[in-house]
């Protein structure tokens, strides 16, 4: 066995802890470059608690999922600040914009050439500027990963930007900065950091870490998620995700995903859908084909054993079997309002191109076994 494990240099979570964000970045820069989402005029009265501390700030906008274009901006944007610390708030664009653009303001040459699969791939030579990443949604534990998932609209397709350098310098998690979340992000992250857990677990490289932190996971967010789409201020719920999310990012950045992450990247560059809406969509389906090509070609594999284990904990019932757990998340989709992927534009005719670009995808290396173009054409056909 080998393995290894490696996350942001410090994790400070707790309700809360957001107050304490200036006096972190005093310790590190002086001029704060802050990538945020839409919703910039809530982070007035942080900025003015920078400033009080004698940090210059310049405030830069994602307005939604990043791009090649939107990352480059920000980068000649950062380098005009002369900034030296990056502070990313908000979702998971937001603090995937945030990591590129730190990891692009000290290294030379195109965006382009740093992007997996459709660019050259190339190593990260020079550490990033220190970024504090401060996840404002439940999900995409992207505060504590490697990669930065960018869109590149002239190939349809989103892809990663990816280092171990990458990693946030410090991520701070507080669950009351997910209040302010609608139910349907809510809905969208907590099914994105449940698939997250759920896909690293029954990993072909799972590991002994890894495993504690998803079991631990899917048990918050199996028991949570409901009651925070339900409950907008139910605080212990809100705590729960916010776990389940930092601990979805911690695993997926030391294991592998699957087929739901293989063909959401894809997706995401086809479609114009909420990356957790596709993961949502998808996972009762890939872990249906999962099962049945396991029982049929693998059937001593462990990841059967995984499935059940999942099924078990996320229904609380010691005896629930593995497909017991496909139909207790199928029926948490509908009852969470997840459409269809017809609903954002997907059709038929392009299941073969969505199929192509899943096959070339690293996350589908960690699926637990490796499906046919018939059978990942059947996972689509099937989430329509």
């Amino acid at each position: 066995m080998q393995f290894e494990f490696a996350t942001a240099t410090r994790i400070v979570f707790g309700r809360g802890t957001a107050k304490k964000i200036p006096t972190f970045a005093a310790e590190m820069g002086c001029r704060a470059f802050v990538v945020t989402g839409r919703t910039a005029k809530r982070l007035a009265p942080m900025l003015q608690a920078l400033q009080d501390k004698g940090l210059q700030t310049s405030l830069f906008s994602v307005g939604g999922e990043p791009t090649t274009d939107l990352v480059w901006e920000g980068v000649q944007k950062a380098r005009e600040f002369q900034t030296d610390l990056v502070i990313a708030i908000g979702g998971g664009s937001a603090i995937d914009a945030g990591k590129a653009i730190a990891a692009m303001i000290t290294n030379s040459g195109r965006l382009e050439d740093y992007l997996e699969v459709v660019g050259k791939g190339q190593p990260i030579t020079e550490t990033p500027a220190p970024c504090i990443a401060v996840p404002t949604t439940a999900g995409t534990g992207a505060e504590v990963t490697r990669n930065s998932v960018i869109g590149v609209p002239e190939q349809a397709v989103k892809v990663s930007m990816r280092s171990p350098m990458m990693l946030p310098t410090i991520a701070i998690v507080d669950p009351e900065l997910t209040r302010s979340m609608p139910p349907a992000v809510t809905a969208s992250t907590g099914l994105d950091a449940l698939t997250q857990l759920i896909e690293v677990f029954v990993s072909r490289k799972a590991n002994p870490l890894t495993d504690g932190i998803c079991r631990e996971g899917i048990v918050r967010a199996g028991r949570s998620l409901r009651r925070a789409f339900n409950h907008d201020d139910d605080m212990d719920a809100r705590e729960d995700m916010a776990l389940a999310g930092l601990f979805g990012g911690l695993a997926l950045a030391n294991a592998k995903l699957g087929a739901v992450h293989g063909f959401a990247g894809p997706l995401g560059g086809m479609i114009d859908a909420p990356h957790g809406v596709i993961c949502a969509r998808l996972l009762p389906h890939v872990m249906e084909i999962n099962l049945r090509a396991l029982q049929q070609r693998m059937p001593d594999s462990p990841a059967l054993e995984r499935y059940r284990e999942t099924a078990q904990l996320v229904t609380e019932n010691e005896k629930a079997t593995a497909s017991d757990g496909v139909t207790w998340i199928q029926i948490l989709c509908r009852e969470l309002a997840v459409e269809p992927l017809c609903n954002y534009g997907l059709t038929d005719e392009r299941f073969a191109e969505a199929v192509e670009k899943s096959q070339k995808a690293s996350s589908m290396q960690g699926n637990p076994i490796t499906l046919t173009d018939n059978e990942l054409t059947e996972i689509l056909s099937n989430a329509m």
